[in-house]
């Protein structure tokens, strides 16, 4: 056990202890009198002693010590016996061994002993090995402490760390927390490591100096074991612009599983979109935990490994034998129960599985437990059937449990067991006339009444009754009697099997059945069971007349996916004769358009209509149907989709294998994602598209028994097959021509039929004629030499590679908005790319700490580049606080709101990136006239309403007085009169104005007013603040007589029309300006009006008006066309961010959050 270093003086000590090991650093040393076979006096001695001393007084037989270079002190840090009683941390029962000491030794060799070199300071040296065992004795207690209590001490203590060192907002969910190191450079800091909801978190205070480190999940693009100088074995962070290795953990193989679990949920929450509303675990992020992410693990693992629906939930996993009758024994494996489910699976691999649905079993029995059968059950299904489990634990509660779940199965699905199910059904498939056999394998019927069933035929359309091959039956042109001969060979040792292992979903599935699969499935057989291997069986059982009211449903409604589905009716397996009539082709056309009834989510997808085509071949319409859902849902998950993430996923899985299983080619092939791209094809329609088609229906019969295990392992037999010639090849093209070549040439020596002409391949008639492979020997071959990948190991590098995939969509939609907006805006390319990291993660943290959040405001990859991340009046607040120039003090919160309402045109209260950064260009880079005319925009409507929060406030300001002539002094006494300049330079604005711009509506009064106070705000802190203030006063003062005078003007033409006088009298002409035409006589205004107050027009004011008076006053045009630096902007909203996320949060001052230390 590790012990709290304490200092121990050896100039007296070495007669007791003998050295066993050393280095440079660490000795380790056996106490005399233990382990000696014969002894010296003095190992006697001591032996005696420790022996009569009581065991609070025993020393431990083996200890570790740390030895600081120059130094006569030594620190034991590992002892090798139980101190039960002393004055230890904690007790454990561990031995006095040498094998323990070992495991103490071992770590510290591959974990420290390389890493000390790198200090220079002995002090240092003592500090960090003292720090590091400290840390890893409060670990062992924490672990130990949390499997003994719900919710442990040690655990509330690092959560209030947690809490404190980062200061989050409660919402942030620590889920567990782990000593370690992380290194900078190669230095490394000891500290410890935090994993929550949403984040990495590190916190370190080594030597005097404090580091803290977050790093969201959704940022993380690469989470990898690695190996770094100075240590074997590491964990690797990579996010855009950092890596960061983590070392020295207690159990690495925990803490790495627990890190990808967490970047995983976390990614598929916030940036799978199409998978969230379809687990509801990543709805809740609030209640995740370590054993539910555990959990969680075991359960993906166990719907993949048995291929059952997303629904299922896996209730336990018991160690158990099951009696297998072809091997005459017990077979040890592991029992898993869920919902719907009871399933096995023997320890060795490939031995045996079985999957028994409930809405199979007849019932469940406890057996007499002898010292033969420990703990038995009985589990019998209606194929007379019954499975034999022993050596359960807990078999009461489970059996319990079990007839609970089996009652609801049944109450909820009513099951009427057929008589005539008596009879061998395998007999009657190999004797029916019908390619197909019978139909009646495996199904079972349902209680309805008659009259129900007679209605629903009535009401259901024509439906195709069987596999669309049985109609077109092709007769062998070559050696057709022994292409028959093959078949029945086939058949018999089909019918031999399935008499001894079972004929039903319930099978024993063996290396045995592998086999015969791998051979082919005979065509009268292969429908049938690719219903029991998929288990869609049970779903077309379980639904009766599910299918039919879709179709008639669907049919009739036009919309873009049944456009997209009659385009590519035609394209189907137009070689094949069963779609080359309308009968095929309207059966292909239910099925796809049921399907993306039932389905909108997935809806239609290209590649979908070959699939279907070949299961429409093979099995009757309802059972395509059925067969079609267990692949989209159940074996091939998210592969069709908007995005098709599954697809994508499996191909960087398919690179790694290469990696891995074919070096060679690897290293010639620099860039793996050309045959990626290649291969992608063969992933979405299992290789039907490009391999002739009764070659390509084999691999489907190895796909519905094998899953998409079966895909890989053809994929790599088919590159070994030509990697010669890939090795040899120039570019991609030629080697795409090579994979072609050799894929359509793959023939299917036993089909029934002739081959059919293949379309898929392209070469000229001049090359050499390519080798025919026989499909079945390329089957075989796969299954041997890369049949070894487990199930586990797939969804490991799923796993892995799904949060590169997802991150490199993120990367492709930043660069494709940037794409956008980079030509629109002057913001330099590397300022815009923060901002977007910015505008993204502001989005992200209300997806942290606000839920749920409605759909709107979720991410959603379907929706165009620029409109996937938008955020809300909340989160444009708090961005504009941290990133725009124009901060007005306690007034900025109202500027905000009316710049969200103007840039919110659809007023869906979101807004995007590209409005958010046009208005910021605005602010930073644009002339004086485009500030000024948003300035202008802000305050009317749609940005300024009726209910504006100050709006209502009066402006009381004797600067603005509206007694004041267009006449101003000068401090040395001069006077200016800004009449005949202002004139002119609205006229010029006048003719530069663009003729296709909409003119803006002109300004009210308390619109004015508003302007006013957002410009008085403005100005305030700046260096020139008294000169600007005099300067927009002035301005004020002039634009204030203007409105008057217009007001004036307007009153005066409009009295002078309903008084029967003259119009044109009060209309300026082309040469004069309205807004002067009662000045230009030289009258006062007093004398020119001519009607009383209350006639008076709307006092009003135009952006022209505005922007001439304003370039008067070279102050206030040197503050608008000042340069602005947005970097360091950015830099502090970078810091800042997170904190003031927490401010608005807890309402309370919180200090600042760093996202990363330099």
């Amino acid at each position: 056990m590790w012990l709290k270093p304490e200092e121990v003086l050896l100039k007296n000590a070495l007669k007791l202890w003998v050295t066993q090991k050393s280095s440079c650093y660490f000795i380790l040393q056996r106490r005399r009198g233990h382990g000696e076979g014969g002894g010296r006096l003095t190992g006697r001695l001591v032996g005696a002693l420790d022996a009569v001393l009581d065991s609070n007084a025993r020393v431990a037989p083996f200890r570790i010590l740390l030895q600081v270079p120059g130094s006569q002190v030594y620190s034991p840090i590992a002892c090798g016996e139980l101190l039960s009683g002393s004055d230890v941390y904690w007790a454990v029962a561990t031995g006095a061994t040498l094998e323990e000491i070992n495991q103490h030794w071992d770590w510290l060799e591959q974990n420290l002993l390389h890493t000390l070199s790198v200090f220079d300071n002995k002090d240092d040296i003592a500090s960090f090995v003292k720090g590091k065992v400290k840390a890893l004795i409060a670990e062992e207690t924490s672990s130990r402490l949390a499997e003994q209590e719900e919710e442990p001490e040690k655990f509330r203590e690092a959560l209030v760390k947690f809490e404190a060192r980062f200061n989050f907002p409660e919402a942030e969910k620590l889920v567990t927390y782990y000593s370690c190191c992380c290194w900078k450079g190669r230095v490394p800091r000891q500290g410890w490591l935090y994993l929550s909801i949403n984040h990495l978190c590190f916190y370190s205070f080594f030597l005097g100096k404090e580091l803290k480190l977050v790093v969201p999940w959704v940022d993380i693009q690469k989470l990898e074991r690695t190996s770094n100088v100075f240590l074997t074995d590491t964990i690797r962070i990579t996010t855009q612009n950092k890596e960061r290795d983590f070392s020295m953990f207690l159990n690495l193989d925990e803490v790495f599983k627990i890190m990808e679990q967490l970047a995983d949920v976390t990614l598929r929450r916030l940036l799978d979109n199409e998978g969230f509303d379809l687990d509801p675990g990543l709805q809740e992020p609030s209640q995740i935990t370590k054993r539910d992410l555990e959990a969680r693990a075991q359960n993906e693992f166990f719907r993949a490994f048995f291929r059952l629906p997303r629904r299922e939930k896996l209730h336990a996993v018991l160690d158990c034998s099951l009696w297998t009758p072809f091997s005459r024994c017990h077979t040890a494996g592991r029992m898993f129960t869920s919902d719907s489910y009871i399933c096995f699976a023997s320890k060795e691999a490939g031995c045996c599985k079985v999957i028994l649905p409930l809405r199979e079993v007849v019932s469940i029995e406890k057996m007499e437990d002898t010292s033969l059968l420990p703990n038995p059950i009985i589990v019998s299904v209606r194929s007379k059937m019954a499975f034999q489990f022993i050596e359960l634990t807990g078999r009461d509660s489970l059996v319990e449990s079990l007839l609970a779940r089996l009652k609801q199965v049944h109450a909820d699905q009513p099951v009427r067991y057929d008589t005539t199910q008596d009879e061998d059904l395998t007999w009657s498939m190999f004797h029916s006339t019908s390619m197909c056999g019978d139909h009646r394998f495996g199904r079972i019927e349902m209680v309805s009444s008659e009259n129900s069933e007679e209605r629903e035929k009535e009401m259901s359309p024509q439906l195709h009754p069987e596999a669309l091959v049985a109609g077109f039956r092709r007769s062998g042109s070559q050696s057709p009697d022994s292409r028959l001969s093959r078949e029945q060979i086939k058949m018999r040792l089909w019918h031999d099997h399935l008499l001894e292992y079972g004929r039903t979903v319930c099978m024993f599935r063996t290396e045995k059945i592998r086999k015969l699969v791998a051979m082919g499935i005979p065509e009268s057989l292969r429908g049938k069971l690719w219903l029991l291997f998929s288990d869609a069986v049970t779903d077309l059982a379980s639904h009766p007349g599910y299918y039919g009211n879709l179709v008639e449903e669907s049919m009739g409604k036009c919309c873009l996916v049944t456009e997209e589905i009659e385009r590519d009716l035609h394209r189907s397996l137009p070689e094949h004769p069963a779609f080359q009539n309308e009968t095929g082709i309207a059966a292909l056309r239910r099925v796809l358009t049921a399907y993306a009834h039932r389905n909108p989510r997935i809806g239609y997808c290209q590649s979908m209509n070959i699939l279907t085509s070949l299961l429409l071949l093979y099995a009757e319409e309802e059972e395509a149907f059925w067969l079609l859902v267990a692949v989209c849902e159940r074996m091939l998950p998210d592969y069709f989709n908007h995005r098709v993430i599954g697809a994508q996923v499996d191909q960087s899985v398919f690179e790694e294998l290469i990696k891995e299983q074919l070096p060679e080619l690897a290293e010639h092939m620099h860039d793996l994602s050309a045959l990626g791209s290649i291969s992608l094809s063969w992933f979405l329609t299992l290789f039907l598209s490009i391999m002739p088609l009764e070659s390509a229906v084999n691999v489907v019969d190895c796909f519905f028994y094998d899953g998409i295990k079966a895909i890989f392992q053809l994929g790599l037999a088919v590159l070994e097959a030509n990697a010669e010639d890939l090795c040899s090849s120039k570019d991609d093209s030629q080697a795409l021509m090579v994979l072609s070549r050799f894929l359509d040439h793959i023939r299917n020596e036993d089909s029934p039929g002739p081959p059919l002409g293949s379309h898929h391949a392209f070469f000229s008639d001049d090359q050499e004629p390519c080798p025919v492979t026989d499909i079945a020997d390329l089957i075989r071959d796969s299954y041997e030499k890369f049949g070894d990948q487990s199930v586990a190991q797939i969804e490991h590098m799923r796993c892995k590679h799904r949060i590169r995939v997802l991150q490199g969509h993120e990367d492709t939609t930043k660069q494709n908005v940037l794409r956008v907006v980079i030509p629109e805006v002057s913001v330099l390319p590397e300022d815009l790319e923060e901002l977007y990291d910015l505008f993204k993660r502001e989005h992200m943290m209300s997806c942290y700490w606000e839920q749920p959040r409605p759909v709107a405001l979720r991410h959603d990859p379907s929706r165009p580049y620029a409109e996937q991340y938008r955020i809300d009046a909340r989160q444009f607040a708090r961005l504009f606080q941290l990133i725009s120039p124009w901060t007005c003090g306690a007034h900025t919160e109202i500027l905000t709101e009316r710049t969200f309402r103007l840039l919110d045109e659809n007023m869906d209260h979101l807004i995007e990136f590209k409005a958010f950064v046009s208005c910021l260009d605005i602010m930073y880079n644009g002339e004086m006239n485009e500030k000024i005319k948003l300035l202008y925009r802000l305050h009317i409507p749609p940005a300024l309403t009726e209910n504006d929060r100050d709006s209502q406030s009066p402006l009381k300001n004797p600067l603005l007085s509206t007694s004041r002539p267009l006449v101003f002094g000068k401090s040395n006494g001069d006077t200016v009169d800004y009449q005949k300049q202002l004139k002119q330079m609205i006229k010029d604005l006048a003719k530069e104005k663009d003729k296709t711009e909409k003119e803006l509506p002109k300004m009210s009064q308390r619109e004015f007013i508003q302007f006013c106070k957002t410009l008085y705000s403005m100005f305030h802190e700046d260096p020139e603040e008294n000169d600007l203030y005099q300067a927009i006063a002035t301005v004020t003062t002039l634009l204030l007589q203007i409105g008057e005078v217009g007001q004036r003007g307007s009153s005066s033409g409009s009295c002078s029309q309903e008084g029967g006088e003259e119009p044109q009298a009060s209309v300026p002409s082309p040469e004069q300006d309205s807004v002067f035409a009662d000045t230009h006589n030289g009258k006062s205004p007093r004398e020119s009006q001519a009607f009383p107050e209350e006639a008076r027009g709307d006092w009003t004011v135009s952006l022209e008006h505005i922007l001439a008076s304003l370039l008067t006053e070279q102050s206030l045009v040197n503050f608008f066309e000042k340069p602005l630096d947005i970097k360091s902007k950015l830099e502090n909203a970078k810091i800042n961010q997170y904190s003031l996320k927490t401010c608005e949060m807890s309402r309370q001052s919180q200090p600042e959050l760093k996202l990363s230390s330099p």
